[in-house]
């Protein structure tokens, strides 16, 4: 918590020129306030905080395949509140990347009675932080109508400020010395987190859903696991599981059929009727 604290408030201080200039133009509607400090709460807070609790329990190469849940919640979530059409071969691919999910998290290891507790834990909180994305991005779409993606970024930066100060503070009270022990490569990794974790990624993020669909966005995701399952291995030497194998091919089929496969279904009907 103290890592995102850090990340947030200097990315905030960053932000507030060019924030203060675009409010200038369009001033913020109080009414509106609820949701944008709702998109903080969901794409910052229970996001990063569920995210950062999730990957000290769980490995890289499960966290990474289980944001490929992202882009089904969506078509779930954009069907159910932006309502957008859903074929049934989308709830087969829903259905099957959840299969694969429960794969990952551990059911077999669950029903045979040998699932680590540490780990099971840390795969339910990296759903939780999955699913706290799409709610937050869901309500992106409908302010981003209003609002620049400038002035959504900044203010979901200022709300995880302020909700990561008190766990950050407890942290800081628990252990004042950690402030020594940081090193030139965390100092290099807070910036990068900074500038371009925080900074450029939310910015484009919140900037290429105002031009597109929730669900187009969000099927970027696809990029993250590849690279993160590769440099995993080479990196801190994790191991790829059976179970991660079969989980992540019910995954990756079910993301296909949830979310790829609803343009071309939607393409192959839309011919036949002209």
């Amino acid at each position: 918590m103290s890592l995102a604290l850090l990340r947030f408030a200097l990315a905030s201080l960053l932000l507030a020129p060019f924030f203060l200039s675009e409010t200038k133009k369009v001033k913020i509607d109080k009414k509106d306030l609820p949701k944008l400090i709702a998109i903080g709460v969901f794409i910052i807070v229970l996001n990063i905080t569920f995210f950062f609790e999730g990957i000290k329990r769980t490995t890289v190469i499960d966290a990474s395949i289980l944001t490929l849940i992202v882009p089904m919640l969506s078509v779930l979530l954009g069907w159910w509140v932006l309502k957008e059409k859903v074929y049934l071969v989308n709830l087969l691919g829903i259905a099957l990347g959840l299969l694969g999910a429960l794969t990952i998290i551990g059911l077999p290891q669950i029903l045979t009675g040998t699932i680590a507790p540490e780990k099971l834990t840390g795969n339910i909180l990296i759903i939780l932080a999955s699913t706290s994305w799409v709610i937050g991005a869901i309500i992106s779409k409908k302010i981003l109508k209003k609002y620049s993606s400038l002035v959504v970024t900044a203010i979901a930066f200022l709300v995880g400020t302020v909700a990561m100060f008190i766990p950050a503070s407890t942290e800081y009270f628990q252990n004042p010395a950690w402030i020594n022990q940081v090193t030139i490569l965390g100092i290099l990794g807070l910036a990068f987190m900074t500038l371009l974790s925080s900074i450029s990624a939310y910015f484009l993020f919140e900037w290429g859903l105002a031009k597109t669909s929730v669900t187009t966005a969000d099927l970027f995701q696809y990029i993250e696991p590849m690279m993160a399952t590769i440099l995993a291995v080479l990196i801190l030497g994790e191991n790829i599981s059976s179970e991660f194998l079969i989980g992540a091919g019910l995954i990756a089929a079910g993301a296909y059929l949830g979310t790829l496969a609803k343009e071309a279904h939607h393409r192959y009907h839309k011919a036949h009727r002209v």
